[in-house]
């Protein structure tokens, strides 16, 4: 499967390996799926990840070597065409990078915008823990 995970639930995902959306990282990463990444995303990743709120809860080290992951092992794509959704613009980098990379899913906790889409444009946009389902 092609997958595109959303900043929140990889928040989530670095807090703990044995929670929903931390298997749900590891799953994506894992072959036979391939996680998708762009320049986009990426910078979201390392914005959100780093923010100074999370550092009580988990080390900057945890959270560089799960964007280390990421860096090495996703496919990283350069999206030509933009997505302009609007329900809220900061998704539309996920809608993007998973058009234009013929994603099959995107994982998302967000329950008021992505997952309130699902599916788009046959994507299926799914909870950690529906994702998780398909294996």
């Amino acid at each position: 499967m092609i997958v595109v995970f959303d900043a929140s639930t990889l928040v989530s995902a670095s807090f703990r390996d044995d929670s929903i959306p931390g298997r749900a990282f590891l799953c994506a990463v894992d072959a036979p799926n391939t996680l998708l990444l762009s320049q986009e995303v990426e910078d979201e990743y390392r914005d959100v990840l780093f923010r100074p709120k999370f550092d009580r809860w988990v080390s900057i080290e945890r959270r560089q070597r799960i964007l280390d992951i990421i860096t090495v092992s996703a496919a990283t794509i350069e999206p030509t065409e933009i997505v302009r959704e609007r329900i809220d613009p900061k998704d539309d980098k996920y809608l993007t990078l998973a058009a234009a990379g013929k994603a099959d899913v995107i994982v998302s906790s967000d329950v008021h915008h992505l997952l309130s889409m699902h599916p788009w444009r046959g994507i299926s946009i799914l909870s950690p823990a529906d994702f998780l389902a398909l294996d």
